[in-house]
C-alpha cells in the first residue's frame, strides 16, 4: 500500500489530532489570560476583605503604672547586663557576643524607650547611642559598602553566624539595615543634637545598593559570588519602606502591599498573606511582629491598622474557641534549631510553626512575651491583659524577660534576647507616650 493511500486512510485521525491540538492551545491561552487577569485583580480583591475590618482603637494612656515601670526595669536590666563597654554594642542573646544590624536598631529603640519611661536620663541615653555611632563609623563594612549581616560585639569585627571572623563577610540584609535606618530616624526625632553624627554613619553606607526600582535588595554570598535578591514580604516590607522613606528613598513598590497580597481566613478573620516565598526558601507566612513595630514606632497607617487588627483578632478568637492563650510571632527558642516562625497562617496551614528551612515545629509554639506586651500596649483589651498576666511571672529582675511560654506543656521558653526586651520597653513607652517617632516630650 502506498504512502498516499495510508495518508488518506489516516486523514480522519490527523484531523482529530490537529483539532485537539488547536483546542489545547486555545484553552491554555484562555487559562493563561484568565490567570494573568486574576493576578492583576487579586490585590484589589484581597484588599476588599479588609473594608469590613474596623481598626481597634489605640490604648495610649499617657501614664505608666508602678507595675509598668517594674516590668520596664526588668527589661532594661538585659541591656545593663549585655552592653559592651568598649563598642557599645549589645549581645543578641544573653551573654552571646554577636549582633546584627537589626539588633543594634532594637538597642536604640530600647534606649529611647527607657529614657521616655524615666529609667535613664538624657545624659546616659545620649552617651549610649553616641558610643554605638562611633563604633558604626569605624566598623568595617561588607565590600566597603554596607553593614555585614553579623558582627562581634566585643571587637566590632565582621563574623559569620557562628561568631567566627570572616574576611569578606556574609553580605547584607536590606531588612536589617532598614530597621537600623528606622532607629536612626527615631534618634533624630528625639535627639536632634545627634543628627549630624547619624548622618555621618549613613553617609558611609551605599544605601543605593539596597534600593532598586522601589524595592529592597539584599546581598548574599552564594558559592563565593555576590547574589542580589529582593527582600521583604507583606508586613516587614512596608515597615522597612516607611523607614527608608524617612530619608527620602523612593520605596513605591515595597510600600505597595496589594501587588503580592492574598487573604486567608483564620478564625473568621481575613489574614494578609504574601503570595511569594519567605526569603525565597519557605512558603509565605504571617506573624505579628512587623505590625507591632509599625504601630509602636511609627503609628499605624489606615492599611496597617486594619491588617494588625485582624491579625490580633484571630489570636484572640483562637483563645475564645479553644481556651489556649495565643500570642504568636517569630522568636528564639532554647533548643535546636533555636529560631522559629510561629504564624497566624503559614506554609499552607493556620497556626503553623516553621523553621527557616520549612520544617514544621508546632510543638514549639510559644505564647510570646513581646507579642503579649505589644498587643496590650496597642489595644489594651481584656484579652491582652490576660496575656500579660500569664507572662508576668516570667520576668527576672536579674536577667530580663525570656521569650515566653511553650503552649504544648506550659514550660518556659527560657531564651533571653535583645529583641524581646526591646519590644517590652517600646510597648510600655508607647502606652505612656505614643509612637516612638514623635519627638520626646
Amino acid at each position: 500500500m502506498s504512502f498516499k493511500t495510508h495518508l488518506i486512510k489516516a486523514r480522519s485521525h490527523l484531523i482529530f489530532l490537529f483539532a485537539l491540538g488547536c483546542g489545547l492551545v486555545l484553552v491554555t491561552t484562555i487559562d493563561r489570560r484568565e490567570n494573568e487577569q486574576a493576578d492583576t485583580q487579586s490585590g484589589a480583591t484581597a484588599m476588599a476583605h479588609f473594608e469590613e475590618v474596623t481598626p481597634l482603637p489605640l490604648a495610649i494612656t499617657g501614664t505608666s503604672s508602678p507595675e509598668d515601670l517594674a516590668y520596664a526595669k526588668m527589661a532594661w536590666q538585659y541591656f545593663v547586663n549585655n552592653t559592651d563597654p568598649n563598642t557599645g554594642l549589645v549581645n543578641s542573646t544573653d551573654n552571646y557576643p554577636s549582633t546584627t544590624t537589626w539588633e543594634t536598631g532594637s538597642y536604640f529603640v530600647a534606649t529611647l524607650s527607657a529614657n521616655r519611661l524615666g529609667l535613664i536620663d538624657d545624659a546616659e541615653t545620649i552617651a549610649r547611642i553616641d558610643l554605638v555611632l562611633e563604633t558604626l563609623m569605624d566598623m568595617r563594612l561588607f565590600d566597603d559598602a554596607l553593614p555585614n549581616k553579623a558582627y562581634n560585639v566585643r571587637t566590632g569585627d565582621l563574623v559569620n553566624y557562628a561568631n567566627e571572623p570572616v574576611e569578606r563577610g556574609l553580605g547584607w540584609s536590606a531588612l536589617d539595615i532598614a530597621r537600623m535606618v528606622a532607629a536612626l530616624g527615631h534618634v533624630n526625632a528625639n535627639y536632634p543634637e545627634l543628627a549630624a553624627k547619624t548622618a555621618k554613619v549613613m553617609d558611609r553606607w551605599d544605601l543605593s545598593l539596597m534600593v532598586e526600582d522601589g524595592q529592597l535588595i539584599g546581598g548574599n554570598i552564594a558559592d563565593g559570588d555576590l547574589r542580589y535578591d529582593q527582600e521583604g514580604r507583606v508586613g516587614y516590607e512596608q515597615y522597612a519602606a516607611k523607614a527608608m522613606m524617612l530619608f527620602g528613598f523612593d520605596m513605591f513598590r515595597a510600600y505597595d502591599a496589594e501587588k503580592n497580597l492574598m487573604v486567608r481566613e483564620v478564625e473568621g478573620q481575613p489574614i494578609p498573606v504574601d503570595t511569594r516565598l519567605h526569603r525565597n526558601v519557605t512558603p509565605a507566612f504571617t506573624v505579628s511582629e512587623p505590625y507591632l513595630f509599625d504601630g509602636l514606632e511609627f503609628g499605624f497607617d489606615a492599611r496597617s491598622a486594619r491588617f494588625a487588627s485582624a491579625i490580633y483578632a484571630a489570636q484572640e478568637a483562637r483563645y475564645r474557641n479553644t481556651g489556649i492563650l495565643t500570642a504568636v510571632s517569630e522568636s528564639h527558642i532554647d533548643v535546636a534549631p533555636y529560631f522559629i516562625y510561629s504564624s497566624v497562617w503559614g506554609g499552607g496551614a493556620d497556626w503553623a510553626v516553621m523553621s527557616f528551612s520549612g520544617e514544621r515545629l508546632d510543638s514549639k509554639r510559644t505564647i510570646t512575651t513581646k507579642v503579649a506586651f505589644a498587643w496590650d500596649a496597642l489595644f489594651g483589651t481584656e484579652y491582652t491583659s490576660d496575656l500579660v498576666a500569664a507572662i508576668a511571672p516570667l520576668g527576672d529582675p536579674d536577667r530580663g524577660w525570656p521569650e515566653g511560654i511553650y503552649e504544648a506543656d506550659g514550660t518556659t521558653n527560657s531564651s533571653v534576647t535583645v529583641n524581646t526586651n526591646a519590644v517590652v520597653l517600646a510597648a510600655l513607652a508607647f502606652r505612656a507616650n505614643g509612637p516612638l517617632i514623635r519627638a520626646g516630650q
